[in-house]
């Protein structure tokens, strides 16, 4: 096992030095990782994922690239990295891209980019522009936060928490869906005065000590599900789950994440795997036109270019993902079909605390202060 784990974190070490024990080997299709792993369980983990299978199939040279810290400089050099080893096209997976896409679009007009959950632009935030080599993809956030709050509350939480990263646009998003959704379900079934929300960013896309010991406070004072949405944050509500009582839950982000735990009740979900390889299929078919220079918002029956509509955003629904003791699957797509025909509408406001009928105690601002 020690041997393996050294293996491992040399490969990865190579990496960041610049692919060293490769030669003169290229890669067309490559990947650069965020402030995370490439292991993360989530976002970037997802991304390669997808890049990966896609190259097997289609028999293209493929490679993700770390860069040495978390700074626009340091993620420019890892782009800059991957197009002198021959990228042709570069996902980018994260916000923290958007500076350094809307500077490498420019420098590398012969090179494609794929930013997700952001849009290019310049570092003071004066100038958005996505340029003809790029295209911009985020997500109907709120909707899989209104999914995953609604579901649990019908499932019978009614004490329930949101632990986001950061206080950034995406995970704002979920939080507020997730707000409103427990607040349709609490209306629904009559016990609005019953359930409760509290609500926190930890500062940060990783574990920390501040937020393993709220979350341990939540959970022993009776929370029942806490909705972790940001990085690596899940590993601070995992461990306070720990300490509630046996029923005790969480919900993951981004991905499926019920195989990270068997206490993870759902997750609220976006097409990450769905999204990089439709962009792929696009740029293999010679089709770049169809997305180049477009900023995609992708919700639920959303159209790519060309590629068929699909749902990007949701609930995951095989039967290990299943989890809820009492909210079926025939109910979670009668929902689906309201949203989409539009009876049900839900806030995206990343600004604004949504206007709920259930108690919120928001332990940090919805939104940072300007």
């Amino acid at each position: 096992m020690k041997k393996n784990t050294l293996f491992v974190a040399l490969g990865a070490l190579g990496l960041v030095l610049g692919v060293a024990s490769c030669g003169n080997s290229t890669y067309e299709y490559a990947l650069v990782t965020d402030v995370g792993d490439i292991d993360d369980e989530s976002f970037n983990q997802t991304s390669w994922e997808a890049l990966k299978d896609f190259a097997e199939k289609n028999d293209k040279t493929y490679q993700y690239y770390r860069p040495t810290e978390d700074s626009t400089n340091a993620r420019l050099a890892a782009i800059d990295q991957a197009v002198q080893r021959g990228a042709k096209i570069i996902v980018c997976p994260g916000f923290l891209f958007e500076d350094a896409v809307y500077e490498a679009q420019t420098k590398y007009p012969d090179v494609k980019f794929v930013l997700l959950d952001g849009k290019p632009h310049t570092a003071d935030n004066s100038t958005y522009e996505t340029k003809e080599n790029t295209v911009s993809i985020i997500y109907q956030e709120e909707i899989s936060g209104f999914l995953a709050g609604y579901a649990a509350v019908m499932d019978g939480k009614k004490s329930l928490g949101f632990c986001g990263g950061m206080a950034v646009p995406a995970v704002q998003r979920f939080g507020s869906g997730f707000v409103q959704g427990a607040n349709v379900a609490a209306n629904e079934l009559g016990i609005v005065d019953e359930v409760t929300v509290k609500y926190y960013y930890a500062g940060a896309f990783q574990a920390t000590d501040e937020a393993t010991a709220k979350m341990k406070t939540w959970y022993t004072g009776g929370v029942e599900t806490v909705f972790a949405s940001g990085g690596k944050v899940y590993q601070s509500v995992l461990e306070g789950c720990k300490t509630g009582g046996a029923d005790a839950t969480w919900i993951g982000v981004d991905v499926d994440q019920s195989g990270v735990d068997p206490k993870v009740l759902t997750s609220a979900v976006k097409g990450l795997y769905e999204s990089v390889q439709s962009a792929l299929e696009i740029y293999y078919n010679d089709a770049w036109s169809e997305i180049g220079g477009e900023d995609y918002n992708l919700g639920l029956n959303a159209e790519f270019g060309s590629v068929a509509a699909k749902d990007y955003v949701g609930l995951p629904t095989t039967d290990e993902a299943w989890r809820f003791e009492s909210f079926t699957k025939d109910q979670y797509n009668a929902l689906l079909n309201e949203i989409k025909s539009g009876n049900i509408e839900i806030d995206n406001s990343d600004t604004t605390a949504p206007t709920v009928d259930i108690d919120v105690t928001y332990e940090s601002p919805f939104a940072n202060a300007e």
